[in-house]
């Protein structure tokens, strides 16, 4: 373990007192939900709530991603996001001429895939879900992107997502760990999944894992680990395949990159890290640092790769990027123990029966 590592962990050892307070404030919020002196608001319609317990990549983005993917061919599918970091505010529908600057980095990733889908957000979901149905009222079900702990709403299915590396009952509240809920507010979902689990997971590890979870009546627990796709030109959406001779430069701004990292060392000779945070919006000075940085690359067959999340953020710079080697990573969810065809059914029937969808 790296001192950088050890020093991370003091800190946030030290802000127990904070993480004790924070912890506090929400089960009281909690509280007052459970006993409804705080409501809950439903919709006689299909709702899909994607989310987790803490902060961080648990692989929200390509979940609604394969629920747009599940559903679109048989119902009219809209996506509703918070849109974080954008830079403007209230209800907007992206339309042809939207960027990710109005509407976020993810729900432009979601408009740019599925042109077809409405892709909405809105801070105050409460507000927005009406006007996105007034805006589109062919829609029969809306997936809500990241609002398991938003309980102004509550969905009719709940998939709440938990990293393998970071399970949700091994954690703390923020600051000391990465928990802005409680624990026990898993039993709120309907379906639990664990994601970025290791292709290989055994049985035994899988039924360790259930035991701890302790799951509720009629919840259902899945496993998916992290498949990536074949890598794409940003501007040309020319394919290039992956080989142990390249060289690559990683250009990078997600909450954990660390599973594509282990993916590259084991697929590429070697790679050089371009690192910013998350949601990061890229400037002129940065296209500069990545066209200095990819010029130091020492091998023959050298490119740069980036995440689908970062390349929404850089299509401003398209004219400067058609001539520069800059490929997309694609990333989906892979359900193990063959139990995808489940989940699939579970979704399936969700909207089938619910009352909006069965008129």
């Amino acid at each position: 373990m790296n001192f950088n590592i050890i020093f991370t962990r003091s800190i946030r050892l030290l802000l127990l007192p904070f993480a004790l307070l924070y912890g506090l404030v929400i089960a009281m919020r909690n509280w007052l939900y459970d006993k409804k002196v705080l409501r809950s608001a439903t919709f006689n319609f299909p709702l899909i709530c994607v989310g987790n317990l803490s902060v961080g990549g648990t692989g929200k983005s390509p979940m609604v991603e394969y629920l747009v993917e599940l559903l679109q061919s048989r119902f009219k599918v809209a996506t509703l996001s918070r849109g974080y970091k954008r830079k403007t505010k209230g209800y907007g529908l992206a339309n042809e001429t939207t960027t990710a600057l109005e509407i976020g980095d993810e729900p432009m990733q979601f408009h740019l895939k599925f042109p077809q889908v409405a892709v909405a957000v809105g801070e105050e979901r409460l507000v927005a879900i009406p006007q996105l149905l007034h805006d589109r009222p062919g829609t029969e079900v809306i997936i809500l992107d990241d609002a398991f702990q938003h309980r102004a709403i509550s969905a009719g299915l709940n998939i709440l997502l938990t990293d393998y590396n970071n399970l949700f009952y091994n954690d703390w509240f923020l600051p000391t760990g990465d928990l802005r809920d409680e624990r026990r507010s898993y039993k709120r979902a309907h379906i639990i999944v664990v994601t970025k689990c290791p292709a290989t997971l055994g049985t035994d590890e899988k039924n360790k894992i259930v035991k701890q979870i302790k799951l509720q009546e009629q919840q259902h627990l899945f496993f998916t680990a992290i498949q990536y796709g074949q890598p794409y030109h940003i501007i040309t959406k020319q394919p290039i395949g992956i080989t142990a001779q390249q060289e690559v430069l990683l250009v990078c701004g997600i909450a954990n990159p660390q599973p594509l990292k282990d993916y590259l060392t084991a697929q590429v000779a070697s790679f050089t890290e371009l690192s910013y945070s998350d949601h990061h919006i890229f400037t002129i000075d940065d296209l500069k640092e990545m066209r200095k940085k990819y010029g130091q690359l020492q091998g023959i067959n050298t490119f740069i790769l980036t995440t689908e999340k970062d390349a929404v953020r850089l299509l401003k710079f398209s004219e400067a990027l058609r001539d520069l080697p800059l490929y997309v990573l694609p990333v989906k969810h892979q359900f193990l123990f063959g139990e995808g065809a489940q989940f699939n059914q579970l979704l399936h029937d969700f909207v089938a029966h619910s009352p909006a969808a069965e008129v």
